[in-house]
């Protein structure tokens, strides 16, 4: 790194007083050669260079062009690539642990490890190509079997963790419901630490759906604060009841809210439900889990609780295990599992080995389009769009 006067290519006029240094190919973040100028911060300074290095021949880089360069010269996969999005974006502790543990190939060397299980599977059935003549073959049918089983389970384990992983990297939809005036609006501002929704004694003072992002013990999620249940002739107050049941349709996990006995959970299918008494500070609570928002009793309880329910699958594998986080790796590991679970169909229908194979040699080319050995320009296209400008 050496200090230098930044000038402007046309007038000669300084710009700045900046610090350049330059990576050589292949050791920098994109693989090719790459100089970094640091300049003095602000507005005004910034664009100016930015202006004079666009009069001197340069172009601004498209979104995520040097991380998609990156990828292209081979520096780090598509998953990497996506963490580094993903670790720019993170709002949460968990969202940063996760997105370096992918950063850090945690994600892809464990496809790599199941991307080798299938292609030795598929050794173990070339036995049964070259020699058609024998029986039972010079692998028996249960080692086969038994490498299935082993890489197929392996593939579905992953693929579980999609739900919880996907729902890290978007926040859980956290609705918060129950009858007017059962404190759902004091709740909701307790959980978010700020005073965002209105509270008042008047029943029905909340109409509409307030949503806000919020980090309960280092997982994101999307709280909402909806009206209160009931059934109401009021035209502006119906209208917001049927947007808290679109709410509570939509719904990752309910926060149900009753300050008396006897109040009946709304059917909401197999959306996961937490229920609360709230208002512990007066007396005469009925029986169950409480919270005061007046005194804070049962607060830190309840964000444990919620924490355990929307991510408990991912509180349970650690940071150490991979998770994926994107639909797109939940399809390709979709289409994996179809295509192991065809090619076990094809041997008990007793299809031949070398076109029971072929389900194999799919499976591979579902686990390259994931890490990226293998990716079309529109997928690339869709990958760092959602880039910030450059990075």
């Amino acid at each position: 790194m050496f200090r230098a006067r930044l000038q402007h290519p046309d007038s000669r006029e300084p710009v700045d007083d900046c610090l350049a240094v330059c990576f050589r190919a292949p050791h920098s973040y994109t693989g090719d050669d790459l100089v970094e100028i640091s300049t003095h911060g602000g507005l005004v300074v910034p664009g100016a260079a930015l202006a004079a290095l666009t009069a001197a021949g340069a172009r601004p880089a498209a979104p995520g062009e040097f991380t998609r360069r990156a990828v292209l010269n081979g520096k780090m996969d598509l998953l990497q690539a996506e963490a580094t999005a993903d670790l720019i974006d993170a709002g949460s502790p968990a969202q940063r642990r996760r997105a370096l543990q992918q950063l850090e190939r945690g994600l892809s060397d464990r496809l790599a490890g199941l991307r080798n299980e299938i292609l030795e599977l598929e050794a173990l059935i070339a036995y049964d190509i070259d020699f058609p003549e024998e029986d039972e073959g010079p692998v028996s049918p249960g080692r086969v079997r038994g490498a299935w089983e082993v890489v197929r389970d392996r593939v579905a384990d992953l693929l579980k963790t999609a739900p919880e992983g996907e729902r890290l990297r978007e926040g859980a939809l956290l609705v918060i419901a129950g009858r007017p005036n059962a404190g759902k609006s004091s709740l909701f501002n307790a959980l978010l630490g700020t005073e965002r929704a209105i509270v008042t004694e008047i029943p029905g003072t909340t109409r509409d759906a307030i949503e806000a992002h919020a980090v309960i013990e280092g997982f994101p999620f999307r709280l909402v604060d909806t009206a209160g249940l009931r059934e109401s002739e009021e035209r502006v107050e119906r209208l917001g009841i049927e947007i808290s049941k679109r709410y509570l349709e939509a719904a990752d996990l309910i926060l149900f809210c009753r300050d008396a006995a006897g109040e009946e959970v709304p059917d909401v299918g197999t959306t996961p439900v937490v229920e609360i008494v709230t208002k512990a500070d007066l007396r005469d609570r009925p029986p169950g889990a409480s919270v005061s928002i007046v005194t804070g009793e049962g607060l830190a309880e309840l964000r444990r609780r919620l924490a355990e329910v929307a991510f408990g699958r991912l509180l349970a594998l650690g940071d150490v295990e991979p998770v994926v986080t994107r639909a797109r790796h939940r399809a390709a590991l979709e289409r994996a599992v179809l295509e192991l679970d065809g090619f076990w169909g094809a041997r008990e229908s007793g299809v031949d080995a070398a076109a029971a194979a072929t389900h194999l040699r799919a499976a591979v080319l579902a686990l390259d389009d994931l890490i990226g050995a293998v990716t079309p320009e529109d997928i690339l296209d869709r990958v760092f769009a959602a880039f910030c400008v450059g990075k």
